[in-house]
C-alpha cells in the first residue's frame, strides 16, 4: 500500500541522488546530461526512474497529437522536474503543477542543477492526491 511516508522515502531518496549528481558533475551541464546521471544514480539505489514520459493531453474531450512530456518519474509516483537555469521561474512550478495534475501523481520536484547549492534550488510539490494516501 502507498502512504505518504512511501512517497516521501522516495522523494527523500531522489533528492539524495540529485545531490551526489551535483557533487560529482556541477552546475552549468544540460539538462539532459544531468538527467542521464540522475537516473543512474537513482537505479543504483534501488529506484525505479522512467525518462521522457507522454503526459496525454486533451482538449474537449479530444486527445492532442502532441502530448507533454516530462523529464522523470520515480517508482510511477514522485515526478522530477530538471532544469540547468540562472534563476527558477514561476513557469517551471506551473509546469511540473500541470504534469502532476494530469498524471494524476501526488508528488512532485523541481530540481535546478544550475546552481551551488542544490537543495537551495529545489521545489517540492504535493498534490491532493497526496493527501488522501494513508499517513504511516
Amino acid at each position: 500500500m502507498t502512504t505518504q511516508k512511501c512517497v516521501n522515502d522516495i522523494a527523500y531518496q531522489t533528492v539524495g541522488c540529485a545531490i551526489e549528481v551535483h557533487k560529482h558533475m556541477g552546475p552549468g551541464l544540460l539538462e539532459s546530461v544531468h538527467e542521464e546521471c540522475l537516473v543512474d544514480e537513482l537505479i543504483t539505489v534501488g529506484l525505479f526512474p522512467k525518462r521522457q514520459i507522454a503526459v496525454p493531453i486533451s482538449y474537449k474531450g479530444k486527445e492532442l497529437a502532441s502530448p507533454l512530456k516530462l523529464d522523470l518519474i520515480i517508482n510511477d509516483l514522485v515526478i522530477v522536474e530538471i532544469k540547468s537555469v540562472e534563476v527558477l521561474l514561476p513557469v517551471f512550478t506551473a509546469q511540473l503543477l500541470t504534469y502532476l495534475k494530469l498524471s494524476g501523481e501526488p508528488k512532485g520536484l523541481l530540481i535546478n542543477f544550475n546552481c551551488e547549492n542544490i537543495t537551495k534550488h529545489l521545489i517540492p510539490l504535493v498534490t491532493d492526491e497526496f493527501a488522501k494516501l494513508p499517513k504511516p
